[in-house]
Parts: structure tokens; C-alpha cells; sequence
């Protein structure tokens, strides 16, 4: 999945998604919200995070997204945002 070395971190995020939810591709753009729109239920958001966390964490840099924090994670805008600002880049 996250082997593309040239591939965004919104590329990255939208292939979790795509995976994860088992959705179409053309369902998913940055402003999709994971609920409203992808139809995610609670267990399938906690997913969502674990594996945006194990996709872009490194021996380096961890990437840990607490439970306050993955409530504000949303939509696709919202996961990019988040890892952006937590220092991982494109």
C-alpha cells in the first residue's frame, strides 16, 4: 500500500481509506468526512487511526494520535492536516 516512495501523504491517507472501509476510490476526496460520507462506524475510525499510525510512523519518529486528538480527525483534510503538523511530510 505505502510503498510508493513519491506518494503524498493525502495519497497515503486515501489508500488507508479505500482499504479500510472497503470503498470506491471516486467516494473518497479530501473532503470526505469518514462518517457522513465513507459510512465508518466507531470501530472502523479507531482502525483508521491505528493504521494511519503504523502507515507513518518510523523507527524515528512515531507517529502516536491520542483519543482526544482522533476525535478531531474527521475527514481526509483532517488526517493530512494532522500529520502534517505533527511532522510528517509529503
Amino acid at each position: 500500500m505505502g510503498d510508493d516512495p513519491v506518494a503524498t501523504i493525502y495519497e497515503r491517507v486515501k489508500w488507508i481509506v479505500v482499504d479500510k472501509l472497503g470503498v470506491d476510490e471516486s467516494e473518497v476526496d479530501e473532503g470526505s468526512s469518514f462518517v457522513e460520507n465513507l459510512n465508518a462506524d466507531s470501530l472502523d475510525l479507531v482502525e483508521l487511526i491505528m493504521a494511519f499510525e503504523e502507515e507513518f510512523s518510523t523507527d524515528d519518529v512515531p507517529v502516536e494520535i491520542s483519543d482526544d486528538e482522533a476525535g478531531n480527525i474527521g475527514t481526509i483534510r483532517d488526517a493530512v492536516a494532522y500529520l502534517k503538523n505533527h511532522g510528517i511530510e509529503d
